[in-house]
């Protein structure tokens, strides 16, 4: 019998390829995401692509009830849940100056909130059998903050700080239920054309650039691979690692240049779509509109096991070597 995946954001982005790489692998898949239309299309193509079961159930992963309603139907329908990739997310590009509180409560709640509802429904089910994986997908920004993305930076490091917590507790009581994280560089995803936005200008990911079946991999070896955490892209590596040397030299770099390199020098159409209250309708996918910049072929995994060996050293270098042409631009 297949074994059974949950993953949440399903409809598009990294949570949609997250999805048919699974489906791809022989999963039978429960999509959890807002578009009912959305989802039912993704469902449809993993049916007929794979021929695996496909379960669509509209989910906003920021009601802990309607996250636990999902589950059940997952088990009535699929069966026990063995794998949960918590995906998804919500974001605002603007400084906190010009952020509400609503915005601050809805964007927590979908990417910080949303992967603990999706963590303690799994572990309530895989607790009761004493097996299972857990997958959050983290990023790069949850050991180093930009501006223009408080609401998401602070969601992300909260999720680390939840997730380490939890790993502990399963450790005491001697649960054979795998927690692991996959932190993600920037990727080629929707999440571009309608994350609300207030900065009057397109917003763009920082190069280099993944296509979304990148991290898609890396949760698929997540999920198979006892591994503590997943760092995806040397990019994240260095990001991490600078931060950790120099956190004073990243804060003047990211001041003088994390505006520009986020926005692009395209005007923001007066009726850009913004999904942070309503999901957005229409036909989006996993990729969004950065094909031509994006990479698919190069998949660069650090785990806790390399970066304990080899890595290490290679890290350091390239994260001193980066601080060392920071510190040129910035004359200092």
């Amino acid at each position: 019998m297949a074994q059974v995946a949950v993953v949440t954001g399903a409809g598009a982005g990294v949570g949609r390829a997250a999805a048919e790489e699974f489906a791809r692998a022989g999963y039978d898949v429960a999509l959890l995401s807002r578009d009912p239309q959305r989802l039912e299309r993704a469902a449809s193509e993993l049916r007929s692509r794979y021929g695996v079961r496909a379960l669509p159930i509209p989910t906003d992963v920021a009601d802990a009830d309607a996250v636990e309603r999902a589950a059940d139907l997952t088990e009535a329908q699929l069966g026990s849940i063995d794998v949960w990739v918590n995906v998804a997310m919500a974001t605002v590009f603007a400084p906190v100056s010009r952020l509400t509180a609503a915005e601050v409560r809805r964007g927590t709640e979908v990417t910080y909130l949303g992967q603990v509802h999706g963590m303690m429904a799994a572990l309530r089910r895989m607790r009761e059998r004493n097996r299972g994986t857990i997958v959050n997908v983290g990023s790069a920004l949850a050991y180093r903050s930009v501006p223009l993305q408080a609401i998401y930076c602070g969601a992300k490091a909260a999720i680390r700080g939840f997730t380490d917590s939890l790993r502990s507790e399963i450790i005491h009581d001697g649960l054979d239920v795998h927690l692991t994280t996959v932190d993600l560089p920037a990727v080629n995803t929707p999440q571009f054309d309608w994350a609300l936005n207030k900065m009057g200008r397109r917003s763009k990911p920082v190069p280099p650039i993944y296509e979304p079946e990148v991290p898609a991999r890396a949760i698929l070896f997540a999920a198979t691979h006892r591994r503590r955490e997943v760092w995806l892209g040397f990019p994240t590596v260095k990001a991490i690692v600078a931060n950790r040397i120099a956190p004073g030299l990243i804060d003047r770099y990211l001041a003088r240049y994390g505006y520009d390199s986020q926005m692009s020098q395209q005007a923001l159409p007066a009726d850009a779509p913004s999904n942070l209250f309503e999901p957005v309708p229409g036909p989006y996918g996993a990729h969004g509109r950065f094909d031509a910049e994006a990479k698919n072929g190069d998949w660069e995994i650090f785990t806790d096991r390399h970066r304990d060996a080899a890595f290490a050293g290679l890290a350091i270098a390239a994260g001193l070597y980066g601080l060392h042409r920071l510190a040129k631009r910035l004359g200092v």
